[in-house]
């Protein structure tokens, strides 16, 4: 099972008056490169956020976007210290009693003395915060990794179509081979019997001459090769692992053994063969940059 490196994956958590949402997506990268944006009070998370990552992904350029929504931000505790408030009422019963004077005591009057009644913004509760931004984090990665899998499974069969078009080319160089050197021999005697006209040909001379062209355009180790590569590559595309690199040092072998062909190619119709197969191992190449 191959996988795309574009993908897209969003999960929304929510929790009481508390919600986090996650988005992410990717494009083609080298190695993992990954973005995050998120509000600073999370900030704190973003190696966890990293190191979930890394359980889904390895390779591609990855943007994560975390939002959230917290509305007891904007909620209070109104808290009353009734120990301050006994030390308030028994000095003013003593100033009362000292001084002669009246006691007027209500609660709203005693709510005005100072540190009475405090509010307290509620403090962010770490732990839960992490636990809601974990599962949004794996449920965007969830659903990211499925999207790149239904599009790595189209292109592994892209691929397999294109490696079959390329061993046809292979299978036509191969046939040809022999045809050019016999073709080569039958002009080479051709040309002699012209300028010799009645003298005997040197048979021995002939065949020296066409095993040299033979060995010159022979082609059969780039054949082999490049059927050897065809095969890995096909392999290759039905493992589970990320294959991405390794499909790509492939598809170099491969470019170099055509380009090797079609330098060797002394015959107009192999040269068209090697040309096309050039062409779709480029093409096979430009997808595999899509590969994770």
């Amino acid at each position: 099972m191959i996988k795309s490196m574009t993908g897209f994956g969003r999960c929304e958590v929510v929790k009481g008056t508390r919600k986090i949402t996650v988005e992410m997506k990717s494009v083609n990268h080298r190695y993992l490169d990954i973005g995050i944006k998120m509000p600073k009070k999370l900030n704190f998370f973003e190696n966890t956020v990293r190191t979930l990552l890394k359980n889904y992904i390895q390779r591609g350029k990855i943007d994560i976007f975390v939002t959230y929504e917290d509305c007891t931000e904007n909620q209070v505790l109104l808290k009353y210290n009734e120990d301050l408030a006994g030390e308030y009422v028994k000095y003013i019963r003593q100033m009362s009693e000292k001084f002669d004077l009246p006691l007027e005591l209500s609660g709203a009057c005693l709510s005005r003395y100072p540190e009475i009644l405090v509010m307290e913004t509620q403090e962010m509760d770490e732990e839960e915060w992490r636990t809601l931004l974990e599962q949004a984090i794996q449920g965007a990665a969830e659903q990211f990794v499925e999207t790149r899998i239904r599009e790595g499974e189209q292109l592994r069969e892209d691929l397999l179509g294109k490696l079959e078009v390329m061993s046809d080319y292979v299978q036509q160089i191969e046939q040809r081979s022999p045809e050019i050197v016999k073709e080569y021999r039958n002009r080479l005697t051709e040309k002699v019997q012209e300028l010799l006209e009645n003298t005997q040909l040197d048979e021995s001379r002939i065949l020296a001459e066409t095993a040299i062209f033979a060995d010159r355009i022979c082609t059969d180790e780039e054949i082999v090769r490049l059927k050897t590569h065809i095969s890995n590559m096909r392999t290759t595309l039905q493992t589970e692992e990320s294959v991405g690199r390794k499909l790509d040092f492939i598809a170099q072998e491969m470019n170099r053994e055509a380009n090797t062909i079609l330098s060797k190619a002394n015959d107009m119709e192999v040269s068209e063969i090697a040309i096309d197969l050039k062409t779709d191992i480029e093409k096979v190449r430009e997808q595999i940059q899509n590969i994770e």
